[in-house]
Parts: C-alpha cells; structure tokens; sequence
C-alpha cells in the first residue's frame, strides 16, 4: 500500500502537522544546526481563533473571552457575561492544498459569582488522501486527521485572582501505512492556569493590568505503533502580560505580550565520530526512554548547544488591539521564533465586530520567514453571548 504518485499532498501534510516549522541552512557551528524541538500531534499547538491570532497567537492575559479555554481557562471567572459558545475555522497549507483545515468550538458557563466550567472541541482534517497498491492500483482513500476534546473547572481565589485545571483526550489517526504496524494513537493530557487582574493607575487613568500562566498538554506520550516508538505532546510553558488603557468613554487600546517555551526534551543530536548504533543507543537512553514528567524537567537544561541554545527555546510575541464603543476592533502584532527553533516569524492583523448577541473576529497573517503554514491565510471566529441571546429573547416576549 503506498500513496499515489502523483498526490504530494500528504507528504505536505505530513511536514506540516508533524514539524509546522520553516527550513534553515545548517551552519558549521553546532549551535547554528536548525534543531527545533519535536513532538506529536502537532496540532494542538495551533492557535484556534481569530483574535488571538490576529496579535501573533497572543492570549495568556489578554482580558477574558469565551475562547480563553485555549489561551488560559482560569481566565473565566472574570467574564462579563454568564456563558458563551464560539465556533472557529483555520485554513491550513492554503497555498498548496484547499482541504487541510482545523475547526475550533469552545464554550463556558459560570457558576455563580466566583467559578465556572468551560471546554473546547477541536478536529483538524488533513483531507482526502487516495493510496495505490504495489502495481499502482487504487486502494481507495484515507483521510487522516488528528482531534482534542477537554473540560475545565476554574475558580476564583481572590477578587483579582484565579486557577483552574483542563483535562484533555486526544486522538490522531495519521495511520496512512497500516501494513507497516501504524495505528491510531491516543492520549491523555492537562493543563494547569493561573490568572491575576487588578487595576492600576497610571497618571489619570485607572488601567487594567492582567498577568497569566498556562501550563499545558501535561500528559502520556503517544504512538503510532502500540506502544513501540512513542512522542511527547506539546507540553508548552506560556505566562503573558496585558494592559488594557481607556482614553475615554468610547475608546480604549490594550497592550499584550507573551512568552512560550515547549517543555519536551530536545532530541540529541549525533556526535562527531559516534556509530550509527551508538547515536540511536543514546537516543533510547536520553530521549525515547524519558517519562512525561521527567522530561519537562531535563526541556530546561538539555539543549546540545548548551544555555545559549536553550534560550533560543523561547518564543515570543506583542500584539495591540483598539476598540471603539466595545463594538469596533482592530490588532496587530508580531511572532518570532529562533531560525535554529522552527523560524517562524510572521506580522498578524484582525478586526472584530461585537454586538449584544454576537462578535465575528478575523485574523490574517503574513510571514517574514519562509514555510509557515499560515502564511497569507484568512481565518474566522464566530462567537456567541448568551446573556445577549437571553435578554433578546425576553425582549420579544
């Protein structure tokens, strides 16, 4: 079984969902050789909606929406209304191929004044992918895709202070080679958040200022073969800052900042006189035969170029949003990430409608690196309130 010749989709595919990382000459140091860090299910790590995507992937703090659940779920004890649901949509590899795509769902409903529960829903298609037999007969169609679905319980500590807990099932079935042993794989995963918000003053004005950390995919490895070879998840560090400044009644800019870093071991790279066998001997030792726990411990210091390569792990982004009269918004902001790391470096914009009943969010974005995924693709979010859609009913009545 083998896929057809003449479909390069799938080996597309297969690049992006497994590395979504740009290509970079190797230099002679061995601290300049492109080693981004590796892990499955690769689509976790995408960002789900418009408005984050819109300033860059930016969410850990910016002000609390019913997309948070993605970003940080301990931001919804401090959401306005009482619930909310959104749906999202994201092009993937637009530019080669026209079915690879993620759709996003979230929800929340508080409880009370002080705690809330949230999840998300979300299935990333990699199409339809025809295959051939050994003398180049059709054997029908595949058509993989990988999917997440989590709940999360958040609660109030303080007035400006709050934490949650997100469990996670994930399942991807990229088994396109099932007479090579590959199977569908599946894991466990969750995510530990904590929120602060408080107003502060700055000259005249009383502005917000929120900070945020998102532990997540915190979980089993998954495989592909029962069990025989095994990857970590995108177990990702993520804390950001936001500052939200009113300019007067109708008009406010807000100012947001996050910092990543993928808490999964960096796979070691082959020494200078090492055999074949040795390197995968050492690769079993250091890497593969790692637990989940264990290795977001050693992600902090097991860089082979040392501490200069590991705070080239780090990735960060800066966006800004304006809104007029809570209706009208526009953003912008920049990602960047190490060319050694995934080199993708990309500006991002969106605009925003809100109304009682609803918002529509859209996101583009525009790479300044080669061979990301999202380059010139237009993306949306459709979100509804349903305190809008309630008071709109009772309207009627």
């Amino acid at each position: 079984m083998r896929i057809a010749k003449n479909k390069t989709k799938l080996i597309f595919a297969m690049a992006a969902a497994f590395c979504a990382v740009g290509n970079v000459a190797a230099q002679d140091d061995p601290k300049d050789i492109f080693n981004p860090v590796s892990h499955g299910v690769t689509s976790l790590a995408i960002a789900p909606d418009s408005r984050g995507g819109g300033m860059g992937d930016i969410g850990v703090a910016t002000d609390p929406d019913v997309n948070s659940q993605f970003w940080n779920p301990a931001k919804y004890p401090f959401t306005i209304s009482r619930a909310g649901i959104a749906m999202s949509y994201t092009p993937w590899l637009r530019k080669l191929v026209n079915d690879i795509d993620l759709a996003y769902l979230a929800g929340y409903y508080r409880i009370g004044d002080y705690q809330a529960i949230s999840g998300s829903l979300r299935y990333f298609s990699l199409g339809e992918v025809p295959i051939t037999g050994g003398q180049g007969e059709s054997l029908g169609s595949i058509s993989p895709y990988e999917m997440a679905v989590d709940v999360a319980y958040s609660r109030m500590l303080s007035q400006r202070f709050s934490a949650a807990v997100a469990m996670r099932f994930i399942y991807s079935d990229l088994a396109y080679n099932k007479d090579q042993g590959m199977k569908p794989g599946a894991a466990f995963g969750a995510d530990i958040a904590l929120f602060y918000s408080d107003y502060i003053m700055l000259g005249q004005r009383e502005c917000m200022f929120n900070w945020g950390l998102n532990l997540s995919n915190i979980g089993s490895k998954i495989s592909y073969d029962g069990g025989g070879k095994s990857e970590f998840l995108p177990t990702n560090f993520g804390t950001g800052i936001s500052l939200m400044v009113p300019i007067d009644n109708y008009n406010i800019i807000s100012f947001h900042g996050d910092i990543n870093k993928l808490m999964v071991p960096t796979r070691p790279m082959q020494k200078e006189g090492e055999s074949a066998v040795e390197y995968q001997d050492r690769l079993d030792e250091e890497y593969r035969d790692l637990s989940p726990i264990k290795g977001i411990f050693t992600s902090w210091s097991d860089a082979p170029g040392g501490f200069k390569e590991e705070l080239r792990e780090f990735k960060w982004a800066l966006g800004a949003e304006y809104c007029y009269n809570n209706q009208f918004t526009v953003r912008g902001g920049y990602h960047w990430e190490h060319e050694t790391k995934g080199n993708r470096k990309y500006f991002a914009f969106g605009a925003g409608f809100r109304m009682s009943v609803f918002s529509l969010d859209a996101a583009y974005l525009v790479s300044t690196a080669q061979s990301n995924p999202l380059d010139q693709t237009l993306r949306f979010t459709l979100a509804f309130d349903m305190d809008g859609i309630k008071d709109l009913i009772g309207r009627r009545r």
